[in-house]
């Protein structure tokens, strides 16, 4: 790996929790997906797989700011233990209840209850953050985190649509549940990388939402996340369709290799100028992008299609974590990174139900106009938003970029 990354792991612990980050980060791309494959494997209602993996989506967008919240306050360790064991205890109601064949509603109560997993990708920034907050490396931090975003989503839907499709229907999501609890327990071991609670300063001081950046963020990406759902949700129908359902993890994944590739290459670059007109230009590029999947006839073109998609993706997320830093105060930084996670939620869960519901009605084909439109939304609500990210919050100083530009001509 380039040297600006090896870098990173000088600090001590740095290796072992970003290990950790890694393993609860697997159910991030396995779960959704897995409940997909899982239910429509048993039913066959990919109406039913959409709205229950929007339900989990929503569930998790409603949980994970408020868990998030509690962990500014009192602590990573404190709060994320008992809240991953809610999400466990609803995950096995889940397998049991799709086995057993029990009703509906009860499918849709353990996905609401799996929704109070919390959101290890903050918690992992939120530590790299306390490390190297004002220098160059945390740029770099965040570029290398959201590659590992992106392996999550190269390798999890291989994993989970595998093993759904190959082994038992339900092999899938508890293998994500598996990945979680270890994940989350090794990370909270790991008390002296651990970010300082702020019991004092959260007391009365609202939530991280009220900042009108934030908003904007967090608007753009629920109509980003519905992008990403009716893609999870309609590639699998259309491989189906193909007659080759397994062959969607792969396509999938090479959806998340096109993001890890760019994320790679943005990490090592310093970019002078303002980071919200970046950001703009990568939801446009995004949106953009899903146009060429309305016109896709195989797999193999869809895959390329796919690639390209997934350029925009990784850069587009690494500004965002930046802008969050302009954006929010100090002491709220993890739950304003999970409400970014959170539009991305409410988006999934969205774009997974709508295009559920397309693909019933009228075939997976016509279910790609689902992130085409989605693709529309996000860039209208940029373009109206974006004066509100040109003023950061009062004394938040710079963004990563700015102070990588200040350091340099300092040390120059």
């Amino acid at each position: 790996m380039p040297s600006p990354y090896s870098a990173l792991f000088a600090a001590p612990g740095s290796r072992a929790f970003s290990a950790a980050g890694f393993l609860g980060r697997m159910p991030l791309s396995m779960m959704g997906i897995g409940v997909v494959t899982m239910i429509s494997q048993l039913t066959g209602r990919y109406g039913l797989a959409g709205a229950l993996s929007a339900t989990l989506a929503l569930a998790a967008a409603v949980a994970g700011p408020q868990v998030s919240r509690l962990v500014d306050r009192y602590g990573q360790r404190r709060v994320l233990r008992p809240a991953t064991l809610v999400s466990l205890a609803a995950a096995a109601l889940l397998l049991l209840a799709a086995h057993h064949g029990w009703p509906d509603w009860v499918l849709f109560v353990a996905c609401a209850g799996i929704g109070c997993v919390p959101s290890v990708g903050s918690m992992i920034r939120a530590r790299w953050a306390a490390l190297y907050r004002g220098t160059p490396k945390l740029h770099t931090a965040y570029s290398f985190e959201s590659v590992v975003d992106e392996m999550c989503f190269i390798f999890g839907p291989i994993i989970s649509i595998g093993l759904s499709t190959a082994w038992f229907p339900e092999a899938g999501p508890l293998l994500a549940a598996c990945f979680l609890a270890a994940g989350v327990f090794w990370l909270t071991a790991q008390r002296a990388t651990e970010p300082e609670p702020h019991p004092r300063d959260q007391r009365g001081g609202g939530t991280a939402l009220r900042a009108p950046g934030l908003q904007v963020l967090v608007a753009t990406f629920v109509a980003t996340g519905a992008i990403f759902g009716a893609v999870d949700v309609v590639t699998v129908a259309f491989a189906e369709e193909e007659g080759h359902k397994a062959a969607a993890s792969l396509v999938l994944s090479v959806y998340a290799l096109g993001s890890c590739l760019a994320g790679v290459v943005f990490g090592l670059l310093h970019f002078a100028g303002a980071p919200e007109r970046r950001w703009l230009l990568g939801v446009c590029a995004m949106a953009v992008s899903m146009i060429p999947l309305l016109l896709v006839g195989n797999l193999p073109l869809l895959a390329v299609a796919l690639f390209v998609a997934g350029l925009s993706i990784a850069p587009t997320m690494i500004t965002t974590m930046s802008l969050i830093e302009q954006h929010v105060p100090r002491t709220q930084l993890t739950e304003g990174m999970t409400w970014v996670s959170t539009g991305l939620a409410v988006g999934v869960a969205t774009g997974s139900s709508a295009a559920g519901w397309v693909i019933d009605a009228a075939g997976a084909r016509a279910g790609y106009g689902v992130p085409a439109v989605s693709g529309a939304v996000a860039v209208a609500v940029g373009f109206l938003g974006f004066r509100r990210l040109k003023r950061p919050a009062p004394g938040r100083g710079g963004s990563v970029g700015q102070h990588s530009e200040r350091e340099e001509r300092h040390m120059a």
